[in-house]
């Protein structure tokens, strides 16, 4: 696999943006580590390109600035198994502002015993924000875990929140 990574700065925060051929792959969490796409793809042959991904980086930068509710750029979403490809699908059909629970999302893809297995999946979910695993919460209400950390988790639940209201 050939990843092409760009680093974007947004309201004060560095992101860093990974894309194949065929898109998007990968997005870091709010000033991660220039490596943390290794997680995700421990083969992949890369390239530092500031010019590339130019359309996620400003849809991104549209998002967090509360310009945006859907993203649009080209997703490469290959490198997951079957189950967490599902996941990562029906995390997107949870609309802009609301939430749901793990036990939810299991039963949106015919799984309702598959809780610990989805909420797994929800953790390696690559394309943080973009597949937006950060409107999942523990069904006690709670936030759960997230890969970005909790403050960023509620910084984006807050942002969807007030987009709503608007």
């Amino acid at each position: 696999m050939h990843l092409t990574l760009t680093q974007t700065t947004i309201n004060q925060q560095t992101y860093w943006l990974g894309a194949t051929p065929d898109g998007l792959a990968f997005v870091g969490r709010a000033n991660g580590p220039r490596d943390e796409w290794q997680t995700f793809f421990k083969s992949a042959n890369i390239q530092y390109d500031q010019q590339a991904n130019q359309q996620a980086s400003q849809e991104l930068h549209d998002y967090l600035t509360g310009h945006r509710r859907h993203f649009e750029v080209p997703l490469d979403q290959t490198t997951g198994t079957p189950l967490q490809q599902q996941v990562w699908q029906a995390l997107t059909r949870i609309p802009y502002g609301q939430t749901a629970t793990y036990s939810q999302l299991a039963t949106m893809i015919s799984r309702p015993t598959a809780v610990r297995a989805v909420a797994s999946a929800v953790g390696k979910n690559p394309l943080l924000i973009i597949i937006p695993c950060h409107r999942i919460c523990r069904k006690d209400g709670q936030l759960g875990g997230y890969r970005g950390g909790l403050p960023m988790k509620r910084a984006l639940l807050a942002l969807e929140n007030a987009g709503v209201t608007k």
